[in-house]
């Protein structure tokens, strides 16, 4: 079996984070194809998914490049790490917002 895909992601990866050790990267082949699902530390999960998601899309992009060159279809799952950022509700009443602005 051919798994140059994991090779790539996995060098790839390791050479953006800070913490590569934390890397695992998961190659599960069915009929829809390959799916690498990637875990990183949730310190470098910025780094992975990048402004707006490009580094992400990215990546995506060249690992279909590298199952095309191998006649695969791969796709890429990234995890989102456990006690991932919480956002905050960008919606706030018309108090929170007077709140905020400490008048």
């Amino acid at each position: 079996m051919n798994e140059l895909d994991t090779q790539f992601l996995d060098y790839v990866i390791k050479a953006l984070v800070d913490t590569p050790d934390s890397v695992k990267i998961n190659r599960t082949v069915d009929e829809m194809g390959v799916l690498l699902t990637l875990t990183v530390d949730g310190a470098d999960m910025g780094k992975i998914i990048g402004r707006s998601g490009n580094t992400a899309k990215a990546i995506r992009t060249l690992l279909r490049v590298v199952g095309m060159k191998n006649n695969a279809r791969v796709n890429l799952k990234i995890n989102e790490p456990e006690g991932g950022l919480k956002r905050e509700p960008t919606i706030k009443t018309v108090d929170e917002a007077m709140a905020d602005l400490k008048l």
